[in-house]
């Protein structure tokens, strides 16, 4: 990879306008937060756009430099021509946007949200770049959305994904340039994992890709040998009544709570014991991350992708093969029944999360940005590239 010479100094004065399709809580969110707080902090003029409501606020502190423009046309359950007149007008609204802002790059995430950004920008002269965030090959968009992205990634100045899985399966053609970008470990101020009792953590939207009714069945497996140790699924989702109903068929009422969001980004973690990551597939797994940063043992499916690329199997973590329950109720039932297991492997996925510390993750970020921004320019500027170090 190639850096500019001077650091952030060279930054300063670039415009980029990063577009997503919510600032609410996620892990996406949580990466264009602290990316943008970064940037702002460079000297870049950030500008974030997303097309939810116009009083929508932010889950995670933003810089009070950074700007946010939000275009009110928020997602709903359309039908299929209202939807497309929607989707229209987003691509107008980004265009404008986009048009006034006159940024030095934009940066997209999110396949739909991707797509509807190369269309808003064609014909102009700023890079595009484009990020996946999930596990491409198994997250379903439709038909008509990989028409699109088929047609308009080749346009992209750039593609980032989290893994070299993601990576691959793009063609040579949507990705001119591209790069792996892992997401980071990362904890708010003041939240500390206690230990102090016998909890198993799941976290996450509850959608049938995190894979919480295998949890279920999983700890209905143990839940009679360990009386004493309950389950906290948090988050919120349209799956969150039917959960409930498996719940009360596997006979774990009193031994399941929903605490819903966090009222604070990594609150979750206070309450934890084991953190369980059950996910048919992820594009990265940022709480599992999260998890082993805050000194938490986790045992995780072995999916597609992102855990192997974190946990070492019974180094720093409990790995078991994708969606098989028997294997993940044995894995828990192993921590569960030994604290100095949980311990050792605790303090092994505490040290060894320090390599996705968010300084050394968002100046690969930044590095990338300010390439694209240089490009750009590169006809009128005597900036200067050299190999980085």
């Amino acid at each position: 990879m190639q850096k500019v010479e001077g650091g952030t100094e060279d930054a300063r004065g670039f415009a980029i306008a990063i577009v997503l399709s919510g600032i609410g809580a996620g892990g996406t969110e949580r990466v264009v937060s602290m990316l943008a707080n970064r940037l702002a902090r460079n000297g870049w003029r950030v500008t974030i756009i997303t097309p939810e409501a116009t009083d929508a606020q932010s889950y995670y502190p933003l810089d009070s430099s950074v700007d946010i423009v939000r275009l009110g046309l928020p997602a709903a359950r359309y039908g299929r021509f209202r939807g497309r007149w929607v989707a229209i007008r987003r691509i107008l609204g980004l265009r404008r946007v986009f048009a006034r802002l006159k940024p030095d790059v934009i940066l997209s995430f999110l396949t739909r949200t991707n797509v509807q950004s190369l269309m808003a920008a064609v014909g102009m002269d700023v890079p595009v770049i484009v990020s996946e965030r999930n596990n491409p090959a198994m997250q379903e968009v439709g038909p008509n959305w990989n028409r699109l992205r088929s047609l308009f990634y080749p346009r992209a100045h750039g593609l980032v994904v989290m893994t070299s899985g993601a990576l691959s399966f793009f063609p040579e053609s949507h990705r001119r340039r591209s790069w792996v970008i892992p997401n980071f470990a990362t904890l708010p101020h003041g939240v500390v994992a206690r230990r102090d009792g016998k909890v198993l953590t799941a976290v996450g939207r509850m959608v049938h890709q995190k894979g919480f009714d295998l949890l279920l069945q999983a700890f209905a497996r143990i839940a009679r040998r360990f009386p004493d140790w309950t389950l906290a699924l948090w988050g919120e989702g349209p799956e969150r009544e039917t959960l409930e109903r498996l719940v009360h068929g596997l006979g774990l009422e009193g031994r399941v709570h929903f605490p819903g969001l966090s009222q604070r980004p990594g609150g979750w973690i206070e309450s934890a014991d084991v953190f369980v990551l059950s996910s048919r597939y992820e594009g990265w797994g940022i709480v599992l991350l999260e998890a082993m940063a805050a000194g938490l043992p986790v045992v995780s499916f072995d999916c597609p992708w992102g855990p192997a690329e974190m946990v070492e199997h019974r180094q720093n973590g409990l790995l078991v093969p994708p969606e098989d329950v028997e294997e993940l109720s044995r894995a828990m039932a192993l921590l569960m029944n030994d604290p100095a297991l949980r311990d050792r492997l605790a303090q092994a996925a505490k040290s060894d999360s320090r390599r996705f510390e968010p300084d050394r993750v968002l100046s690969q970020w930044e590095d990338v940005l300010l390439q694209a921004a240089v490009h750009r320019h590169s006809g009128s500027t005597q900036r200067r590239l050299a190999p980085a170090a």
